[in-house]
Order: structure tokens, then sequence, then C-alpha cells
């Protein structure tokens, strides 16, 4: 590592909870995913015909060049997104592009659970965030309300944040057009992964979410693969297998400390393998190349 040495490696295992399954040791095919609808699954080109588009050119392309050197080597689709905390240029890299929040999602959902209830939901976003408990992210999403109303408050704070088009899937399924609690069904939502770093980058400069972001920086050691791996990254992970398939995909975003300021990072892996364990194995090896590159990507401060 060079420049900042942020990427030091902590001893971590690379396991974690299935969206729609009960907290466990590890996540495997066949575990119970959420309820609904979850198939829903320019810049100057680069010389090298080997190197990905930019969007958003960052201070250096050596960040692309290397992450072309990585990818090269990695079976399976990936993706990755850097963006200044406060807003600024996005530059966003790789051929995943946009796919199922699954856990991700808790962060805003816990976000505005504790914006309505901030004594009586405390505990229970902490069990959402840092374990990723279902239970808990259950109960975050009914004390919002029925479905809709549910839905309408996760979707204004990632509004709030300039996410101006992620939907959240409860209103679309099926239970919840009869008005009944469609169970984890807000982890089917359609995340991309440029809405995802947009939402990143000014979650910390939000009303009252210095709570939940701080919470990110308290992820289980088991779950702290992928940006975990980073000094100092605030973090939440997600992830769970194709509904036809059972090949795993795996999410992550989070902010990661610079000397101008945090980056707001998000990533994304389908391996070809369809192995969880590929899957964080990948997360591992996108994330300590970003934290190789610090230097190189500009990171920014809450303009308030």
């Amino acid at each position: 590592m060079r420049g900042l040495a942020l990427a030091a490696v902590l001893a971590v295992s690379g396991c974690g909870v299935n969206f729609g399954a009960a907290h466990h040791a590890s996540a495997q095919p066949g575990d119970i995913k959420p309820v609904g609808d979850s198939s829903a699954l320019s810049t100057p080109t680069m010389a090298a015909p080997d190197l990905p588009e930019l969007f958003g050119l960052p201070k250096s392309i050596a960040f692309a060049a290397d992450f072309a050197d990585l990818r090269a080597g990695l079976d399976g689709r990936v993706g990755v997104a850097v963006m200044p905390v406060g807003g600024g240029e996005m530059t966003q890299l790789g051929d995943w592009t946009t796919g199922i929040a699954w856990s991700t999602i808790k962060v805003p959902l816990a976000l505005a659970a504790l914006r309505h209830d901030p004594d009586g939901m405390r505990a229970t976003a902490e069990a959402a965030i840092t374990f990723s408990d279902n239970d808990a992210a259950q109960e975050l999403w009914t004390s919002l309300g029925n479905g809709s109303q549910a839905a309408d408050a996760v979707e204004a704070v990632l509004r709030e944040a300039g996410d101006a088009t992620t939907d959240v899937a409860a209103r679309h399924t099926k239970l919840a057009a009869l008005e009944s609690d469609d169970l984890l069904a807000f982890g089917a939502t359609d995340w991309s992964l440029s809405d995802q770093v947009h939402f990143a980058s000014r979650l910390p400069c939000l009303p009252r979410a210095n709570s939940v972001v701080s919470l990110m920086s308290e992820i289980t050691p088991s779950q702290s693969w992928g940006l975990g791996r980073l000094i100092g990254a605030e973090f939440k992970g997600g992830w769970g297998p194709d509904d036809d398939t059972g090949k795993y995909t795996v999410r992550q975003f989070g902010l990661v400390p610079t000397l101008n300021g945090p980056v707001a990072v998000a990533l994304a892996v389908e391996p070809t393998s369809g192995s969880f364990d590929d899957a964080t194995d990948m997360m591992d090896k996108l994330a300590l190349l970003v934290g190789d590159h610090l230097p190189d990507l500009r990171g920014g401060l809450c303009s308030h």
C-alpha cells in the first residue's frame, strides 16, 4: 500500500446473513429471501483498450488503470463508484451498475425510523445496522406505519440525500396491495450503484444522521469484509442469492476517511461461481484497491 496506508487488513472472516434470513454464521443458497418481486435485478475513453470508461475523471488515471488490471483477474461482474462527501464528481467503473439493495437499504430505513422515534428505536436500529438483524429491520419498518407509509418515509430520506429515482420495493408487492405487512420486502428494492453513492455522499450531512453513521462504524467483525478492511471506514453491506440461480450478489457502501475529507464508496460484485465466499473475497480486493488510491480520490466535507 502507498500514500495514506489506510487499507490495513483486519483479522475478520467473510461470513454474513442473507437479508431475508435470521442472523447466523454464514449465508448459504436456499436461505429465506425477501418476500416480493426481487427479480428486478461521457467522459473520455482511456487509450488502452481494456480501460473502463470513467463517469467523472479522477485526479489520476492510475486508479482506473489499476482497476482494469484487477478486473481482468476477477471472474464475475463488479462495480465501484466513488464520490466526495458533500457532492462533486462521481467516478464509476465496472460492468455491475444496478441490482437488489438487500441489507444496504437498512441505512436509510434506520434513519427514517430514528427520526420518527429516536429513543424507542435506538436499540433496534443498532441491531439492524451492526448485526444486520432482519427482525430488527422489520421492527423499524413497521414503526413507520403501513407498507405505503413506511416506503414513503424511506424514500423521503433518499430524496433528501439526492437520490431522485430509487423506488422502495414494498409498495409494488402483492401483499402491499392488500395492505398487509410484506415481511422484508423493502430489501428487494432496486438501488443503482450511482444512486447509492450519491446517497452515501450526502448521508453524513443529513439532520440526525450522526447516530446512523456512528453505527456504521460498529459493524460486527463477521461482516467486516470489503470496506471493513479499511481503517476508519463507516459502512453497511447487503447480500443475497438470485431467486432463479441461487448465485450471490454482494453489495456494500460507506464512507472512507482521507486527508481532505471522507470519500463515499459503493461496491458490488456478482461472481460467476455464485459463491458467497468468492463474492466477499472480490469485495476485499476492490476495497483494498480503493484504499491504495485514496490519495488519488478527492474527499469532501458537508457545507453546513
